[in-house]
C-alpha cells in the first residue's frame, strides 16, 4: 500500500466486466472488474455520467493499483480508475490513445 499520493502506481488495465451499482450512495456509479494482465481487480467508479456501461468492456483505462481497497455498499473496490472532471464537472475516464500492454505503469 501506498504511504501518499506521489507514492501511488497508476497502471494500464482492460474492463473485463461492468455493470450498474444503484446500492453506492454516489450516483451513476458503476462496478468494474479490471484485467491488469498480471492481476485481475475491481473497482467502483463513478462513470454512468460519460460513459455507457455496456460500452466500457473491452476499454483500457488508468487505474491506481496500491492504494488498499476500499469496502462500497458491501463491494470491495481494490483499485482507483482514474478520471477527470468533464464539462458538467462529472468523472471522464483517462485512457490510453492507442492499445498498450496491459499491466504498464505510468511514467
Amino acid at each position: 500500500m501506498s504511504d501518499g499520493p506521489f507514492e501511488a502506481t497508476i497502471r494500464v488495465a482492460e474492463v473485463e466486466e461492468a455493470e450498474p451499482f444503484p446500492e453506492a450512495e454516489k450516483p451513476k456509479m458503476v462496478k468494474l472488474r479490471l484485467d491488469l494482465g498480471d492481476e485481475s481487480l475491481r473497482s467502483a467508479a463513478q462513470l454512468g455520467y460519460h460513459h455507457e456501461v455496456d460500452e466500457l468492456v473491452g476499454h483500457q483505462v488508468l487505474c491506481a493499483t496500491n492504494l488498499g481497497s476500499v469496502r462500497i455498499a458491501g463491494f470491495d473496490s481494490e483499485a482507483l480508475t482514474v478520471g477527470v472532471p468533464g464539462d458538467d464537472g462529472n468523472p471522464v475516464l483517462v485512457t490510453p490513445d492507442e492499445p498498450v500492454p496491459l499491466g504498464g505503469a505510468l511514467y
